[in-house]
């Protein structure tokens, strides 16, 4: 709870945020799911929230991976979670 990789904090948290009841019982139901299926140690603890409002990120946030291939926190962190990712769902991700 309240972490990504080395980051902890509130700021960190895990959230779905949904628009209508429809994707917030999709997303009870996945979660449920996996953490029935017992596809990670611990049992998920990201929330689900309504979505209130929307904030795009400042430009300087927008691509910054793509922009800052060289960032050690990228190189370390982000680009093997996204390496996982795109090995692991193949077919659903987007190339």
């Amino acid at each position: 709870l309240n972490r990504q990789g080395p980051d902890t904090g509130t700021q960190y948290r895990s959230s779905v945020f949904y628009a209508d009841d429809e994707q917030k019982a999709v997303a009870e139901a996945y979660i449920q799911q996996l953490n029935e299926a017992g596809k990670f140690k611990k049992p998920i603890v990201t929330t689900l929230e309504n979505l209130e409002e929307f904030f795009p990120a400042e430009d300087y946030h927008q691509d910054y991976a793509d922009k800052n291939p060289g960032n050690r926190y990228i190189q370390m962190f982000a680009a093997p979670k996204v390496d996982k990712v795109r090995s692991e769902f193949t077919e659903e991700v987007k190339q």
